[in-house]
């Protein structure tokens, strides 16, 4: 039991040995790599960073042949840096858990990789280190990611509230469906006026529900359209020919990277979560186009039945 204590707090490289399997493995270990962060489920969290410590440790395939002194034959530690630094800018993350899970996903990618150890601390919270480690191993079923939802090029559409009360609607919907592409739809607030305050990140979120209430309205007036709020969503949503509404609370708060444009800017904002896709083109039917979009924008009057 003392032994079983022990290991539970010591470094992830005396883990993985005490834990070794028949095959020997070899090992590359990334010891206190110290980023600070925002991350964190607690409102206090937000909008603050911290700083977050990493241990990781890969067991990786030996190499059949001499390794020569070249680098490209071998599993960098840069390729573990750069695991935990692309899991970090993806979106803002409440758990460490969630971040334990993805970090050692990536790693396993590569194909050297066989099992890995990966702690995360959070060093700002608390008296000591509070933290979670996971172990994760490729299994014999291991398959790569699906492709990146991305490369699903879907069709993003703003609609005004005028769209939203037009007896097109139906056909529209009809027409982007019969194309054969995942179909999001953007909306800004109803013409309700949402209730206001003087505190700036309050308005923020007041702003973004009086989008998703009116997300909700679009879904009450054809049953097609189904409101999503996460990347998750979002990902088997398009996978599976679902239309979908977005609900931007949760991505626009977590993201990295936010963006400039506020809620009551909804085309702005919209074209911002295009943009996230690397869309070819995002349509406005009964909007005015905003300046300086990142991606290319076209307008459709609300009168226009054919799109």
């Amino acid at each position: 039991m003392s032994s079983e204590i022990r290991l539970a707090f010591a470094h992830p490289s005396e883990r993985a040995a005490a834990t070794a399997q028949d095959t020997p493995f070899d090992r590359i270990s990334l010891r206190d790599h110290i980023v600070e962060v925002e991350i964190g489920a607690f409102q206090a969290e937000r909008g603050v960073t911290q700083r977050i410590c990493f241990n990781v440790v890969v067991e990786v395939q030996p190499l059949a042949a001499p390794i020569d002194d070249d680098v490209d034959r071998i599993l960098s530690y840069d390729r573990v840096t750069e695991a935990i630094a692309h899991e970090l800018a993806d979106e803002r993350l409440n758990l460490l858990e969630t971040l334990a899970e993805r970090v050692a996903d990536r790693i396993l990618l590569e194909p050297q990789a066989v099992r890995v150890f990966v702690r995360i601390e959070k060093l700002d919270r608390g008296p000591g280190a509070l933290g979670v480690e996971i172990v994760r191993a490729r299994g014999a079923d291991h398959r790569p990611p699906p492709q990146d939802y991305h490369a699903l090029h879907p069709e993003l559409v703003y609609l005004s509230n005028a769209a939203i009360a037009s007896p097109h609607l139906t056909g529209w919907i009809d027409q982007l469906v019969h194309a054969g592409r995942p179909v999001i739809f953007c909306v800004g607030a109803a013409d309700t006026p949402a209730p206001q305050t003087t505190h700036p990140m309050a308005q923020r979120r007041i702003d973004l529900l009086a989008i998703e209430q009116n997300a909700w309205i679009l879904a009450a007036r054809d049953k097609r359209c189904v409101v999503v709020a996460t990347r998750t969503e979002l990902d088997w949503a398009m996978r599976n020919g679902q239309t979908c509404v977005w609900a931007p609370s949760k991505i626009v708060l977590d993201a990295v990277d936010g963006p400039s444009a506020q809620p009551r800017d909804a085309v702005a904002l919209a074209a911002w979560f295009a943009a996230t896709f690397d869309a070819e083109e995002m349509m406005v039917i009964g909007a005015d186009l905003p300046r300086g979009a990142s991606v290319p924008l076209r307008r459709v009057d609300v009168d226009q039945a054919d799109l």
